[in-house]
């Protein structure tokens, strides 16, 4: 192996291991291209800028209070939850394809388990605020000045995209 390619294997090697490191910590600011089971917990927000997951929250009480006044659609996701990863198969393509349809912001919001077994406060509290108890769970909610929650829906199991468009639509109309 000539210099040049050793360099080049070690330093793909370096990288590799600064990815998994920052991984592992989870730290606020990591940009995703989907959020997985492998993912470090906590609460994520869809960036339509650059079409990735940023992690938006880890160790905050109640991420809701820190959210602009705006509408919502959250994924609770459970990491060790097969269903959850039935959904992916539609929650993912929902939000980059028909997302920007919506006057809506995007989060998921990841455990291992609910909030028996996670590892970001941020997470665990909205399982429990929301009263999350079945996996995958979709919250639409209407976030006021203050983190006020003005109005919300829940929908519990998996949901087409064809289903996930009604429901945000049906949302809508009943808003008004």
């Amino acid at each position: 192996m000539e210099d040049r390619d050793l360099f080049i294997t070690i330093l793909r090697k370096l990288l590799r291991a600064e990815e998994k490191s920052t991984l592992a910590k989870g730290e606020v600011g990591l940009a995703l291209d989907q959020v997985d089971v492998d993912s470090p917990h906590g609460v994520y927000r869809y960036s339509r800028e650059t079409s990735k997951w940023v992690l938006i929250s880890v160790d905050d009480e109640d991420f809701a209070q820190k959210l602009e006044p705006g509408n919502y659609v959250v994924y609770f996701d459970n990491a060790k939850c097969p269903a959850c990863r039935v959904y992916d198969m539609y929650w993912y393509p929902f939000v980059k394809l028909l997302g920007d349809a919506y006057p809506f912001s995007y989060l998921v919001v990841l455990c291992n388990w609910f909030s028996k077994d996670c590892g970001s406060k941020a997470a665990s509290k909205a399982f429990e605020k929301f009263d999350v108890h079945a996996s995958p769970t979709t919250l639409i909610m209407t976030v006021e000045n203050g983190g006020r929650i003005a109005r919300s829906v829940k929908v519990e199991g998996v949901k087409r995209m064809d289903e996930l468009a009604k429901i945000v639509e049906d949302y809508l109309k009943k808003a008004g």
